[in-house]
Order: structure tokens, then sequence, then C-alpha cells
């Protein structure tokens, strides 16, 4: 089912007169009334007749989240304050959080957006979304919340955390689409398993999970221990919450809603927009949002885009699903390394659990050290120490040779890391650069 054949499948050079009209629209308007955007035009000698094509986007300055700190609370603000009707912020545990307002207009398409992901997951009104997001100034509970209701689903807003009455509710209310993040979509199989739940016993037909990068062989983890199809989802506070894109039934990317969220693919060295299907740094222009809409934010999200024929019968362009952050990005001893990129080299070997740790450390050599903790499947501890050793062994050769670098490896008892009923951490970085 599609949401809104218009804007999805609509030709793209059609698309593209719309973005530009909504783009030049935009840069008028935050050019006349955010005094923020202003001076960063002028610093740059940029003015609003100078956009004149979706090219000329390089023409303007970037967001980022320190002057979203700085102008926090309303320093963004493009319309009058009496005009929002609800704000959503970070958490703001690394420092000041970053607003996000809305008006009615904006919510609107939040719901619009949202609708059209539940869609790609295989939505219709006929389901039952059980929404296993946290709820409150987080964006993830209500922007599912949203789009749930505009689809007419049954909408159980659960939130995130009480794992046990999450399971109870998808029991009894027959819940047929769960979202929250993906690892605590394993947490939810590890309690089930001890609860006595078969997952094969539920009604779970798909999974939207987000709000942390993730492999597909976690994704192929899921889909086995919670018997759904699992969809990956993309969104951030700083543009709209969840809804920015999302995977359809072809598990090959996400599309973009890009009728509303114009992105770019930047060097995240020198700014320098490349070209379609080069790797690079996500950036975010919000073409429609009129609270606080952003230009060019620069989300630090790493991946690429493309344009396909993609057998869904969307023509949106697609981001591929994350490869990390660049300010997730671990760099050992001058390699670069993602956390996903370690995830997906141990779910690929048998004995593992979804559950590990990346411990960074300097020794007395000042050299980086790691060391990866990982859980075990429960018989492995009860075995011969010999196939212990072999899926230690395994382990370190398999990421020596795919990322390059020497790991220490140290197995531990199923449930002995941290379980999250969000965010998993993954990464300890205890060296003092």
């Amino acid at each position: 089912m599609i949401w809104n054949e218009k804007a999805e499948c609509d030709n793209i050079d059609d698309r593209k007169v719309q973005q530009l009209y909504n783009l030049k629209k935009l840069v008028r308007h935050v050019y006349e009334s955010v005094p923020f955007y202003t001076k960063k035009f002028d610093e740059l000698g940029v003015k609003p007749d100078d956009i004149q094509s979706l090219a000329d986007i390089a023409k303007l300055p970037f967001t980022t989240k320190d002057d979203m700190r700085e102008t926090y609370p309303y320093g963004l603000l493009a319309v009058n304050e009496k005009d929002i009707v609800e704000i959503h912020t970070s958490s703001g545990t690394t420092g000041t959080p970053v607003l996000g307002a809305y008006t009615k207009d904006d919510l609107a398409m939040w719901s619009e957006v949202m609708a059209r992901c539940l869609c790609m997951a295989g939505g219709t009104p006929d389901d039952v979304v059980q929404n296993a997001y946290g709820y409150g100034m987080f964006t993830g509970g209500l922007g599912v919340h949203y789009g749930s209701h505009t689809l007419g689903c049954n909408t159980i807003p659960a939130a995130s955390g009480n794992t046990k009455r999450q399971l109870m509710l998808m029991r009894d209310f027959k819940s047929t689409i769960l979202t929250c993040t993906p690892s605590y979509s394993l947490y939810m199989a590890e309690a089930a398993k001890e609860m006595g739940i078969d997952f094969r016993d539920l009604s779970l037909k798909s999974g939207i999970f987000g709000a942390e990068p993730w492999s597909d062989n976690m994704r192929k983890e899921i889909e086995e221990k919670l018997n759904l199809q699992a969809y990956d989802i993309y969104g951030l506070t700083e543009i709209v919450g969840p809804g920015v894109s999302n995977e359809c039934e072809a598990h090959d990317g996400l599309h973009i809603n890009e009728d509303h969220f114009y992105p770019e693919i930047i060097n995240p060295e020198t700014g320098e927009v490349l070209p379609e299907g080069e790797k690079g740094e996500l950036v975010f222009t919000t073409i429609t949002r009129e609270g606080t809409p952003i230009i060019r934010y620069r989300t630090r999200d790493i991946t690429w885009l493309w344009h396909d024929q993609c057998s869904c019968g969307r023509t949106t362009v697609k981001m591929h699903r994350l490869l990390g952050r660049t300010d997730d990005m671990l760099i050992l001893r001058g390699v670069n390394v993602f956390p996903s990129q370690i995830e997906n080299v141990l779910m690929r070997i048998e004995g593992t659990e979804p559950h590990y740790q990346i411990v960074v450390d300097r020794g007395e050599s000042h050299l980086d050290e790691v060391e990866l903790h990982v859980e075990v499947e429960p018989g492995f501890f009860s075995d011969e120490t010999k196939s212990l050793e072999k899926i230690r062994a395994k382990i370190a050769q398999e990421i020596k040779q795919e990322l390059g670098i020497a790991v220490i490896i140290k197995l531990v008892e199923p449930k002995s890391i941290a379980r999250s009923e969000g965010k998993a951490k993954r990464v300890i970085d205890k060296r003092t650069l």
C-alpha cells in the first residue's frame, strides 16, 4: 500500500520543480524572519535571489548542532511564538538540548510522512501498532503515534520499558506492527523466551526499528527471533523526528520523503557536495517546515544516496542504511571503524549473541587497545573450553580480515552486558585524547 501516490511516485523532474519552488520560498522567508540566518547569509554574501536552481543550495551556509544549541530555545523560530502548538527537544545529555518547534501544519506534515512510513512497512488501517518508542520530549513516540492515527490504525501507546507488560500487550491485543529501537526488540525476544512466549504464536507481521545504527545481520537475527519483517526507519529531532525516510518491502535502501526534506551528501572534511552514489555525511534542508525550518543541517550520519526503479513503485531518492556517525566513528591505530562494522562481523558467527560492547583504552605503550566483549549462547559456557577458544579465534580472525585491526576478544556469559530499553551503549572509550 502506498499512502500518497502523487508525492511518493511522482515524476522526478516534476518533483524537482516543486522542491525548487519550496526551497526559494524557504530561503527568502528565513532570510527575512530569522536573524541567525540573515547573519549567516550576509557573512557568505548570499541573497535569496541567488537561489535559481537546486544546485544553488550549495551556496547556502550549513547549520550544525552547535548552532542549534547556541540559539536555544527560540533563536531559530521562523513564526510567531503563538503559532507554535508543540515542542520537542533532544535529551541534552551531552550539552544544551536542541529544539524542534511545530505549528499545526508542521504536525500535519509529520503525521503524513509517518503514515507513509507505516505503509512502506506493510501497514494498513487494519493494523494494531504497538509503539514502544519513548513518549515525552523525545520525538520517537509521538511521531509514530501521529502517523498511526493518520493511517487509521489501532494505536497502543506502550512507550519504552516494562518489557513483561509489552509482551502481555502484544499477546492480548494482537499487535501486528512493533516500533522500537532494534536493540530493544532483541531484549524483548530474550524476555519472551524466559516467559515461555513464542513469537510464532503472536500476531506481529512487521517491526519498524530505528534511532540507532544496526546491521543487515542484526536484521536477520531480529526477524528470526521475533518472527516478523524488520524495516529500518530514519529521523532526527533537528529535522522532524521519525518519518524522514523508511524502507519499503524491497529492503533496498530507505525512501526519503524528499518533498519535505531535501537531502545532500557532503565530504565531512571539506563540506563539498558529493555526486549521487558517493559515501559521505548526510545533510538535510527542511523545505516545508514552518516553526523551526533548518537550512543544510549536518546530521553527522554517514551514508549515500541513489535513485533507481524500485519494485515498490516509489520514485523518491533512497539512502543506504546508516554506516555510523562521524562522531561515533572510532579511529583505532589510524583505522576508521564504526561499531556497526563490528556488529556485522559478530552477527554472522555461530554461537554469538547480539549483545556486545567495545572497550577502547591505551596501554603502557600508548597505543590503542581494543577489547571486544561478546556474549555467547548459554550452551558454550557448559561446553568444553576448546569450543570457546574456537569462537574467540574466529571473531578475532574475521575482524582482522575485514577491518584490519587486532582486537582482544573477551567472551562473556549471557546477560552480563547491560541491556537498554532505548539506545544500546556499544562503545566505552577510556582513552584520554
